[in-house]
């Protein structure tokens, strides 16, 4: 089930993380098959610090609830705008139309709309509510070899709440992975390494600029937190989204190649680009800056799986990016 069609939220979100005992989740995803071993539950964390041109969860990014609006299941009732606290809304050209310097976000207007136009993105949960919700499945997780997956998002962007959840896990004997850009404090990804069964590690770019230029940031500590978690010892798999004509070239395979190498990190995970977040950006009110790129063709995602096997890795090619 997708954000698009799950129902995260509450009327009165918290505004405060409250020193680690909560957490803002946009989806969780039970059964999920791609994100680790096994049968496993995703949590999905909101908040990234990364901007790449090609995400395809644009809620995942702030760190407050969003709501998604799908104009095609809107009557113009007129509800939601009697209901809003902020006056964010108005029926403009025959359209509800959203005010977002107006919009807090609060949830009175996903409630008041009957047909279900209106969703939030973000709800504020406990470690011991999560933990409710993915206890359901452990029998599944204990015959599958499964466990739960933290993704995002980035989780470190929320640390503490994610340290808390990484250990509570680990005391109940759940295998957890962690999904992550890297972009965080080293002393940090020493500090929950041990609760982490398996790292899912986003490598983008290899050159800095064009890093910066497609995701908003430098890479300099995410390559050098890879090399640490590497040094550790840590299990790694290497998640390589392959975005035509931004980092696919040989040059840019090459680069990721010999850094791995370098580092002894054997297993890559090659997520071919697709067009499944688009929506989001319009029910989001957003601006997508990849429109009209096509995602790369089987038999090329095939090919740089074929290269990098060749060159000793464990390739596996799937999953979204």
């Amino acid at each position: 089930m997708s954000i698009s069609e799950l129902v995260i939220g509450s009327s009165k979100p918290k505004r405060s993380a409250a020193g680690g005992r909560l957490g803002l989740i946009f989806d969780l995803m039970r059964f999920a098959l791609h994100d680790g071993p096994g049968i496993r539950t995703t949590v999905f964390l909101k908040g990234c610090s990364l901007r790449c041109w090609w995400c395809h969860n644009p809620e995942s990014q702030l760190t407050e609830p969003e709501i998604f609006q799908f104009d095609d299941r809107c009557t113009l009732c007129g509800d939601c705008i009697d209901v809003c606290p902020a006056g964010a809304l108005r029926i403009e050209n025959g359209v509800l139309a959203t005010d977002p310097a107006l919009c807090q976000a609060s949830g009175e207007c996903v409630e008041a709309c009957a047909v279900e136009a209106r969703k939030m993105a973000g709800r504020w949960m406990t470690v011991d509510e999560v933990l409710a919700e993915v206890s359901r499945d452990q029998i599944l997780y204990d015959e599958s070899g499964g466990g739960v997956t933290l993704s995002g998002g980035e989780p470190l962007m929320q640390a503490a709440f994610t340290e808390r959840l990484l250990a509570a896990l680990k005391r109940r004997r759940i295998h957890t992975v962690l999904e992550t850009c890297g972009l965080a404090n080293p002393k940090l990804l020493r500090r929950i390494s041990p609760n982490v069964d398996l790292f899912h590690y986003d490598l983008k770019l290899m050159d800095t600029a064009k890093h910066e230029y497609y995701t908003g940031v430098k890479n300099e500590l995410i390559l050098a937190n890879l090399k640490l978690l590497a040094d550790l010892g840590r299990p790694i798999v290497v998640r390589m989204p392959i975005i035509p004509g931004i980092n696919d070239a040989e040059d840019d395979i090459a680069a990721a190649s010999a850094y791995l190498q370098e580092l002894g990190v054997g297993n890559v995970d090659l997520l071919p680009y697709h067009r499944i977040g688009g929506d989001k950006y319009r029910r989001l009110h957003r601006e997508y800056r990849l429109p009209d790129l096509v995602p790369p063709s089987a038999e090329g995602m095939e090919r740089l799986a074929a290269r990098l096997r060749g060159e000793g890795f464990t390739v596996r090619v799937g999953g979204i990016s």
